[in-house]
């Protein structure tokens, strides 16, 4: 199916809301998603580092946040 967006017209902030409204529709059935083996080795790796204290890992709420007050 062709959704037929008009990106080129979009900003960034309406694209942003667009991808926020997908995944919100997405995770209404996450057993509809298949993940790859490859994803468990990832998220463990990053798990590791993170007990590790090499990597911190912060809230996607305020990610989002940041990238919005980017955007303006």
């Amino acid at each position: 199916m062709e959704t037929g967006l008009p990106l080129d017209k979009m900003t960034t902030a309406d694209k942003l809301r667009a991808m926020e409204e997908i995944w919100a529709d997405l995770q209404r059935n996450p057993e509809d998603i298949p993940s790859p083996a490859w994803h468990g080795d990832v998220l463990r790796a990053r798990e590791a580092r993170e007990k590790e204290g090499i990597s911190r890992f912060g809230k996607w709420n305020d990610a989002k946040v940041r990238i919005r007050e980017r955007t303006r």
